[in-house]
């Protein structure tokens, strides 16, 4: 089901937020499971499944595996870690199912930081590479590239590209920048051409930035010898309260 590297070389459309959809949608958070939280309970999986298709019928080219919080760690967290496995396949099911009655739409795989949101993973390469290969390796039989979803540091970008090698499927990079010309790890976007070279990869968007720093960063995306685009939220900063919010403040 692999699309060509070349797919994002002509504009294309992706989905938007499944947790706040989710959340208009009448689901119901539990705990900090966030969109997961429709995949717990079979009442709502033709939720999901619906917003894929909306999504869709509203013009998106790609939709989203529903895994942003289906990573390992956050299902430990709710006391539901030996439901891991189920609940990604779940979610790739889902995408299919959408994907079948509106075969052109492509599915992508989305791989979310796999330790904390909007903050670099300080963790060893070898324990990003193993939490991302074992989320890739249950979405792979659903999906036609897989999505680095809202990444906030080349070096864990750089380690869960190695752990998807062995699958030979193309990929998007989402990185973040909550506010400025910096992601969380204090990197300019600029160094993401550090990884432009990979043959399989398909381009590079910000993920989860508001239109003010999209539009900051946009000649630091038109200098990367890739396709980019961004993925807009309606937050002004996404810096946690006591988090990096100095450090960006020291590099940008």
């Amino acid at each position: 089901m692999a699309v060509s590297t070349d797919f994002f070389n002509t504009p294309k459309v992706l989905d938007g937020g499944m947790g706040q959809d989710l959340l208009a949608r009448g689901v119901p958070p539990v705990g900090t499971l966030w969109s997961a939280s429709a995949l717990i309970d079979p009442q709502y999986h033709g939720i999901v499944r619906d917003a894929h298709l909306d999504f869709i019928d509203a013009g998106a080219d790609v939709i989203v595996t529903n895994t942003f919080t289906t990573r390992r760690n956050r299902l430990v967290e709710n006391n539901i870690g030996d439901q891991f496995e189920s609940l990604n396949q779940l979610a790739g099911q889902l995408a299919q199912d959408a994907k079948a009655q509106r075969p052109h739409v492509m599915v992508a795989g989305g791989l979310p930081p796999q330790q904390f949101t909007y903050e670099p993973d300080t963790r060893d390469n070898d324990a990003i590479m193993r939490d991302v290969l074992d989320q890739a390796v249950l979405l792979d039989p659903f999906v036609d590239f897989f999505y680095l979803d809202v990444l906030s540091s080349i070096r864990e970008m750089a380690a869960a590209i190695a752990a998807i090698e062995p699958f030979n499927k193309p990929f998007l990079i989402g990185a973040h920048v909550s506010q400025g010309r910096c992601l969380p790890s204090g990197e300019l976007v600029s160094q993401l051409n550090a990884l432009a070279g990979h043959q399989q990869l398909m381009g590079v968007i910000l993920a989860c930035v508001s239109p003010e720093t999209a539009l900051e960063n946009l000649p630091e995306l038109q200098g990367l010898d890739v396709p980019f685009g961004v993925k807009v939220n309606a937050f002004k900063t996404t810096a946690p309260i006591g988090g990096y919010a100095q450090q960006l403040q020291d590099c940008c």
